[in-house]
């Protein structure tokens, strides 16, 4: 789209774009991380297990050139012989094969991570247009090769000289040395002199690994376009605008239910419809909303109501008025201040006579409970009321 659109990719890849490109196996790669990962590994690989791998080795060869007459004319037994120095030979060096098999996977796994995608196995016949090709090699992408390449050879190159000028004076001392000394002495200093190469390369690496970080992403970059054609699409999903809809409903719920224990009353239709109220004088100008519910919402508030011993009051008239004209935490019509009202102050008397051991009150009937034609009318079909 935006080649046709002529847009720019200004914009900085989205989650999606970015688990799309996961799942493709496009993953910012290192391969100068790779090579000195590589060889520091076999350089600390040889310093640490060169003595036990030069010591089998020499007792191979010891072996290999001590065959009696027998065995060198018998077929059999030096086929048997074959088979026993090929494994004292995979056993001398099955340690260092391990070793480099696990540092081969820490420069990805630290960088991308590590994934097998089929895809990137397939033939991509754009690879082979020998146009794209002279474009990848005389780009951006190529000078910053030749850059690297040109880098690497003049860093190995003086780190090179410097670290034989600073053996030469052992290495020079060699010829005083012993055969077998001098060879054992001269690897030691060889393999010294490599860990320096290696390390050198770190320098490399540290610049290479951030670059194609930000390589990776840039080529992910999306026109706005494409960042507004993915919104769109991820919003509108049935199936996730479904799931974010069941989700806030659920939420909602749970916080209303959790206000039922601090109602004063919850008046009740008394199975369809239950309506919570409170109301904290010098806070609150009217009785307000704290939860609603028809059918089994409102079975579920009458529970909570009951186990925290808040009154529920039966009045259906009433019930249905507040259901179908009030919202949760909004406080009541004024045309039902006095029914509120009324039962607010028998629950009061009440709890006194309750309290003093007084005859209860009288309960007030429904005829004591106005509610105004215009919301007494309301139903499911008509939930808008102006206050």
């Amino acid at each position: 789209m935006a080649e046709h659109s002529g847009q720019e990719r200004t914009e900085q890849p989205t989650p999606k774009r970015l688990r799309e490109a996961r799942e493709k196996g496009q993953v910012p790669r290192s391969r100068e991380l790779n090579t000195t990962l590589m060889m520091l590994g076999a350089a600390l690989g040889l310093l640490a297990l060169g003595p036990f791998m030069a010591e089998r080795a020499v007792a191979l060869w010891r072996r290999a050139f001590a065959l009696e007459r027998g065995t060198l004319f018998d077929p059999a037994q030096m086929a048997a012989r074959l088979s026993d120095d090929f494994l004292t030979a995979m056993g001398m060096i099955a340690p260092f094969l391990l070793l480099m098999l696990v540092v081969s996977f820490l420069g990805p796994g630290a960088l991308g991570g590590l994934q097998f995608n089929p895809k990137s196995l397939g033939l991509k016949w754009d690879k082979l247009d020998p146009l794209k090709g002279l474009k990848r090699l005389f780009g951006q992408q190529g000078l910053v090769e030749l850059g690297k390449a040109l880098a690497k050879f003049l860093l190995l190159g003086a780190v090179s000289v410097a670290v034989f000028l600073h053996l030469r004076d052992r290495f020079l001392g060699l010829a005083a040395e012993p055969l077998g000394p001098a060879v054992a002495h001269g690897l030691r200093l060889l393999l010294w002199e490599f860990l320096a190469l290696a390390a050198s390369l770190l320098l490399i690496a540290a610049i290479d690994v951030p670059y194609q970080l930000w390589q990776h992403r840039r080529q992910l970059r999306m026109t706005r376009q494409e960042v507004k054609d993915e919104m769109k699409e991820t919003d509108g999903n049935p199936e996730i605008k479904g799931k974010l809809r069941s989700l806030q409903r659920e939420i909602a719920q749970r916080r209303m239910l959790e206000a039922v224990p601090s109602a004063d009353v919850v008046v009740v239709n008394p199975t369809h419809f239950a309506v919570a109220l409170r109301y904290e004088e010098g806070t609150d100008r009217a009785p307000r909303v704290v939860a609603k519910g028809a059918d089994q919402l409102a079975l579920k508030i009458r529970e909570i109501a009951q186990a925290n011993d808040v009154p529920v009051f039966s009045a259906p008239p009433l019930a249905r008025a507040l259901y179908f004209s009030t919202e949760v935490d909004q406080p009541i019509p004024t045309a039902l201040y006095q029914a509120v009202a009324r039962i607010l102050a028998y629950l009061f008397q009440l709890r006194q006579a309750q309290t003093y051991g007084a005859p209860p009150p009288e309960r007030p009937r429904e005829t004591d409970l106005p509610v105004p034609d215009e919301l007494a009318a309301l139903d499911r079909r008509n939930t808008r009321f102006e206050r």
